[in-house]
This record gives structure tokens, C-alpha cells and sequence, in this order.
């Protein structure tokens, strides 16, 4: 726990990342965006919300497998209040032809949800048939 301490403050002494400024900020200056085109770039959003205040990092959500957006993505600005602005109003717009849904992200949970898969499922014993009694 000590050495955690000891991360957490030399990342809030020297940030060297957008995405660890995000780590530093609380998570209602991090805006959520679903319903984005398939065709929208990080650059794009980033242009698209910047009209609000000063945008810290605009990151899309790519599937691992196809190498496509999932069509969500992550907008995070340097100040609640412009956060708030761009929620009210973007939420219900057309970006780059889609409605979009804008809200406050969530924070991640790691410790529940799905199981990680650690490889194949263990063997399961088939039930033994039971005898029949004649009566």
C-alpha cells in the first residue's frame, strides 16, 4: 500500500500523460459519449467538444478483435463546470451524422462483473443415471 502512495504522489507532482491527468481529476469532468459513427475519430471528437471548455483527452473505445470503434467514447475536460456545459449541451445532438447520448462516465469497478477467463472451463461430471425402482 505504501509504494501505491508513493505512485499516486509523484504522478500528482508530474504528470506526463493526458490520461494521467485524468487518474488526478474526479470523474464528473469525464463525460461519456454513446451512439458515435463508426467513422469518428479521437481528433473529431475532441474538435467537436472543445467548443465547451479545454478538452484533457478524447478517447473512442475500439473493439480488440476488428480493430472498429464500438461506437462510445470518453471526452474528459479540465473543469467540472465545462463538462456540464457540454453535457447540456451535446446530449441529443448529430455528431458526424448519429444522435449522440452524452452523460457523466461512470467510474470503472475491477473487482466485480465478469471473471477473467484463465483458460479452458474444468471438467464437469455427468450425473450418474439413477436406478429405477419396478414396482
Amino acid at each position: 500500500m505504501a509504494a501505491f502512495r508513493g505512485i499516486a504522489r509523484e504522478l500528482l507532482r508530474n504528470p506526463r500523460s493526458p490520461s494521467q491527468l485524468v487518474f488526478n481529476r474526479g470523474v464528473s469532468s469525464k463525460l461519456f459519449v454513446g451512439g458515435l459513427s463508426f467513422y469518428t475519430t479521437e481528433k473529431y471528437l475532441a474538435e467537436a467538444f472543445s467548443q465547451f471548455g479545454q478538452v484533457v483527452e478524447a478517447k473512442i473505445v475500439m473493439d480488440r478483435v476488428s480493430d472498429r470503434s464500438k461506437g462510445f467514447g470518453f471526452v474528459t475536460f479540465a473543469a467540472e463546470d465545462e463538462a456540464q456545459k457540454a453535457l447540456e449541451e451535446m446530449n441529443g445532438k448529430v455528431l458526424n451524422g448519429r444522435v449522440v447520448f452524452v452523460d457523466v462516465a461512470k467510474p470503472t469497478r475491477f473487482s466485480e462483473g465478469m471473471p477473467i477467463a484463465r483458460g479452458p472451463p474444468e471438467p464437469v461430471e455427468a450425473p450418474q443415471p439413477t436406478a429405477q425402482l419396478d414396482s
